[in-house]
């Protein structure tokens, strides 16, 4: 029996990245829209501050544990953006988003067959005008990219300081603007659900809106971080 064929030092790297990428973009989506289908499902036992702090308590621990592979991006918005800021390479992006939708959709098609009599999955949904959640969901997006930017070192959100910042600002996020706009800050998170419950109604506003806000926190930090214009991008 032949031996497995040993994968070269850049393809292994970039299987890593991938990988990791979309086990932590599952694990948001499903402890975080988990937690919103058991709630439900409950009659309202893991309350709105629970679901709040499940998602910056999951987005806190899969930065300590994913940061030093991938860098923990975990959203699109996020990869885009340190793109933008000239942090990620180019080549990287489309991967890594795609990495991250796959992570996203698994965990809601593994919610649903869970949970196959709950038809949200934890959708986000305005509450009202489209236009209140899009403005919502861009200052939302502009404030984590924003202290993304801040706290991480290139393109990769790791250490103490990464983890609890943007954790902290998520369960912020969600406990404020949650019963309003649903608090995405992450196409995927909203894409997910959307597609697999069937209802993709509206999620567009969840896409454009946090990827517009990403790059308004993108040129807003390059102008007070003073960021070079030329910052290259990471190699690994």
């Amino acid at each position: 029996m032949s031996d497995f064929p040993v994968l070269k030092g850049s393809t292994r790297n970039a299987l890593r990245h991938w990988l990791a990428e979309a086990l932590g973009t599952f694990m948001i989506v499903f402890t975080g829209t988990g937690a919103i289908v058991i709630d439900e499902t409950t009659g309202g036992s893991v309350t709105h501050i629970g679901i709040s702090l499940t998602f910056g308590l999951i987005v806190l621990a899969m930065i300590y544990a994913l940061g030093d592979i991938s860098g923990a991006h975990l959203n699109p918005a996020v990869t885009i953006g340190f793109w933008a800021a000239r942090r990620f390479p180019g080549a990287k992006v489309i991967p890594y988003i795609v990495s991250q939708c796959a992570g996203a959709a698994a965990a809601s098609v593994l919610l649903h067959i869970l949970f196959p009599e709950n038809l949200n999955l934890g959708a986000t949904n305005p509450v009202g005008s489209a236009a209140r959640t899009f403005v919502l969901e861009a200052i939302l997006t502009f404030l984590l990219m924003f202290v993304v930017l801040c706290v991480s070192a290139g393109s990769r959100e790791k250490g103490i300081m990464a983890g609890i910042a943007v954790g902290s600002v998520i369960a912020l996020e969600a406990l404020f603007a949650g019963p309003i706009s649903g608090a995405s800050m992450n196409p995927a998170r909203s894409l997910a659900p959307a597609l697999v419950g069937g209802k993709p109604a509206g999620v567009w506003i969840y896409i454009v809106s946090t990827i517009l806000g990403s790059l308004i926190a993108v040129a807003v930090a390059g102008f007070l971080l003073g960021e070079s214009s030329d910052r290259e991008a990471e190699a690994n």
